[in-house]
């Protein structure tokens, strides 16, 4: 199932929805991506000055990858309806 993000808080959901269906932790995730627990909480929360790497790392520690296309019509909050 594709994941629509357009804000920080959305894309930490995201991660978030994908972590625990893969049965992990904030604390497993963050071991598979070379990071600290509370890195994690904070790229969750949608912290607005995370790293790009960071999230990345996430992806890749969750066997994801990013794909980068045209918006599609939804408005944001229809997007946050799916959350």
């Amino acid at each position: 199932m594709d994941t629509i993000a357009r804000t920080p808080q959305q894309v930490g959901a995201g991660i978030r929805r994908f972590r625990r269906q893969k049965k992990l932790t904030q604390r497993d995730l963050g071991e598979k991506m070379h990071a600290r627990q509370a890195t994690v909480s904070k790229l969750e929360a949608g912290e607005p000055a995370t790293q790009l790497r960071i999230l990345m790392d996430a992806l890749a520690g969750l066997d994801l990858e990013l794909v980068i296309r045209p918006r599609t019509k939804l408005t944001a909050e229809a997007i946050e309806d799916l959350f």
